[in-house]
């Protein structure tokens, strides 16, 4: 099992857009580099990719949640 980690304290948003959909679903497939969400500090907004490869991507924080850098944000098998 693997965790992806917040980079940086901000929003994590799981979507690029409101009316769009999330990047990664719960139970997806990630690859390396796949974009699973954004963070956005001050009105600048920040991809979050996955330095490790997995399945079945399980998301540890909501959409539009505050996170500190180093929080958990999805764990994947």
């Amino acid at each position: 099992m693997a965790q992806i980690l917040s980079p940086l304290p901000g929003t994590f948003y799981r979507t690029p857009a409101p009316d769009k959909p999330p990047y990664k679903a719960d139970g997806d497939a990630v690859a390396v580099g796949d974009v699973i969400g954004l963070i956005e500090v001050m009105k600048s907004y920040i991809e979050v990719t996955s330095d490790v490869a997995g399945t079945n991507i399980r998301f540890s924080v909501d959409n539009e949640e505050p996170v500190m850098a180093g929080t958990p944000l999805a764990d994947l098998d």
